[in-house]
């Protein structure tokens, strides 16, 4: 196997027509996460974004698009805002990402949400979980139909919520893609009030997450297109959502909502919203992540696997990772000690924070 690390922007016409190639062969890389597009955008945003490249006899088998980090500490694109990885191959060509990895002088690759369904991860996985999927694949009728036989109570709270907007205003719309500068700029203080309210880190702190925003919002093509969508009431914005669609599925990414029209929920609405414009334009799917969330199991018809963990080479950093990964899975393992509970949830905020500051 032969390896190269370049940056997105100087992949060849015949690099990119594989990884297009690669994506419409399998249906599992469906996301707008796995287009070239999207890791262009990313090279935009930060400085150490790369492709690993690998070939097999000269020929092109597969690509892996990652953030190298400060010292070769890597990790997937956009770091801790990816909700789903993986590796863009030839189907059925056996992946040795590890070797690959060692090849390309990389010594630690830590995955936060690497498809499960993926062999090149089973070895090196530590946790598993699920991201959230809304199956458009029969239209948005035949979802809405689902949903109303599975979460009959949520989606009579979804009917009451319109209802509710009906009777307060006569004048409210959906748009789908709204450009204007205030739509971003609301999602964004919208968001940073959340952050500072509940105590959860502020990713609009570190200045590579707007740039990333801006950058896919500017970005179309016929496989890949940001989106900022809004719901209006009245002329004023009272949801947004920021996100991204390739030519198969929507990731639904930053939502964010006006306090001031909680008793209609305008963020489940423009979610609603957001999935009937999706299935007219031809979607299969949006994704909403992983997250114990409510609306998010209410509104999903199944779940993907997603796992996390680590590859390390032999250097002092992968013997470091590979000791607090140890740790983490020694702490976890002691359900009866608080303290090793706090502990190890402390480890892992940890390494997201650091995900944030690796640009």
């Amino acid at each position: 196997m032969q390896v190269e690390l370049k940056k997105p922007s100087a992949l060849t016409t015949a690099e990119r027509e594989a990884w297009r190639a690669f994506t419409d062969a399998d249906p599992a890389l469906g996301s707008p996460y796995f287009t070239y597009e999207f890791a262009e955008c990313c090279e935009e945003a930060r400085s150490d974004t790369r492709v690993l490249v690998m070939r097999d006899a000269g020929a092109i088998k597969a690509f892996l698009p990652i953030q190298t980090g400060h010292f070769g500490y890597a990790r997937p694109l956009a770091g801790p805002l990816g909700d789903v990885q993986g590796v863009i191959a030839e189907p059925d060509w056996p992946v040795d990402l590890a070797a690959a990895l060692k090849a390309a002088h990389i010594p630690v690759f830590d995955f936060h949400a690497a498809l499960a369904s993926q062999p090149a991860f089973r070895e090196h996985t530590d946790s598993t979980e699920g991201s959230w999927m809304i199956d458009l694949s029969d239209g948005f009728d035949a979802w809405y139909e689902n949903r109303k036989s599975v979460e009959a109570k949520a989606m009579r709270n979804v009917r009451t919520r319109y209802n509710r907007l009906e009777k307060i205003s006569d004048d409210h719309a959906f748009v789908m893609a709204d450009n204007r500068p205030e739509a971003l700029e609301a999602m964004i203080a919208w968001k940073r009030a959340q952050y500072a309210e509940t105590g959860v880190f502020d990713v609009f702190s570190v200045a590579w997450t707007r740039r990333l925003l801006q950058a896919v919002l500017k970005r179309e093509s016929d496989h890949f297109s940001g989106m900022c969508s809004t719901l209006q009431i009245d002329g004023k914005i009272a949801a947004v959502h920021v996100g991204m669609s390739s030519h198969r599925q929507c990731q639904f990414w930053f939502p964010a909502f006006d306090r001031d029209y909680n008793q209609v929920s305008p963020g489940l609405l423009m979610l609603v919203e957001t999935a009937r414009t999706c299935a007219s334009l031809g979607l299969s799917a949006i994704e909403l992540g992983p997250g114990d969330f409510r609306f998010k199991k209410d509104l999903s018809s199944y779940q993907i696997g997603i796992a996390a963990g680590h590859f390390s080479n032999p250097s002092v950093m992968g013997l470091l990772r590979d000791g607090s990964a140890a740790l983490v899975r020694r702490l976890d393992g002691e359900p009866q000690s608080a303290l090793s509970r706090l502990t190890g949830k402390a480890m892992r905020k940890i390494d997201r924070l650091a995900g944030f500051y690796a640009a």
